[in-house]
């Protein structure tokens, strides 16, 4: 399982070829053994195979080919819809109609997305997490038909690759490890943490094409803007709110 992990690739390419029905389910089962608060397993999977839907959910994911490509489009839920009717069934009231408890089940959800994850690459297939899943929850919710108290916070597309790609670089663990307390970051720590990404050839091909100073201005000018991120803010509240999550009384 470790290599499993230091090996993890973002796939984008996918074969046609179909995922055996007994694999796919190993994999889901293993997301259902992830750590879950409480034991309560506030979230779904909502596992798309059939193509017109696919063909849906692509629109909603910035029309991204892989969605088509690959056999599998995997929609992990903020789900508290099961667990409150569960409650009222068995003459319980359910109070968790606020922001903590949608808070609660997104990291179930997410958890739960991590496990699939490692359990897909062990079989040799590969994965690709799409945040669009939450830029355009609203539209999801539609083509999922997903009721009140249930909200998308993550999705994948999985499949047989088609390509191999090397592995993508990371931070140098003293970028992300606090030890005992947080360690505030000092401009000395920032050059030495980020000098490693901002000399690699990716990075100095892509100041080139961009028009860039330095790779910073490639998050916030180019591919995380920060109009685009009040904007998909205020859509993801009003998602959650109208899928039952904000009451605060």
């Amino acid at each position: 399982m470790t290599d499993t992990i230091l090996n993890h690739k973002s796939i984008r390419k996918y074969r046609s070829d179909s995922i055996d029905e007994k694999i796919l389910e190993e994999i889901l089962i293993a997301g259902t053994r992830a750590s879950t608060t409480g034991n309560m397993q506030v979230y779904s999977m909502v596992v798309t195979k059939d193509e017109s839907i696919r063909k849906q959910l692509w629109e909603c994911h910035f029309k991204q080919e892989m969605v088509l490509e690959a056999p599998v489009h995997i929609t992990f839920c903020a789900d508290f819809n099961r667990f409150n009717k569960w409650c009222r069934q068995r003459k319980a009231v359910p109070g968790y109609d606020n922001y903590l408890s949608f808070f609660t089940a997104a990291i179930d959800a997410l958890l739960v997305s991590q496990n699939v994850c490692l359990a897909a690459e062990e079989r040799a297939l590969g994965i690709c997490y799409l945040g669009t899943a939450t830029y355009n929850a609203r539209k999801i919710i539609d083509i999922l038909q997903l009721p009140s108290g249930v909200v998308p916070v993550a999705a994948i597309v999985m499949g047989y690759p088609e390509e191999d790609q090397p592995l993508t670089d990371r931070l140098p663990l003293e970028g992300v490890v606090h030890y005992e307390k947080y360690k505030d970051y000092s401009p000395v720590d920032i050059d030495r943490i980020y000098a490693d990404k901002e000399a690699l050839q990716q990075t100095l091909d892509l100041l080139e094409v961009n028009k860039k100073e330095t790779l910073a201005q490639i998050f916030t000018d180019n591919r995380y803007k920060k109009q685009d991120n009040v904007h998909f803010s205020r859509e993801f509240l009003d998602v959650i709110r109208e899928q039952g999550f904000m009451n605060d009384e």
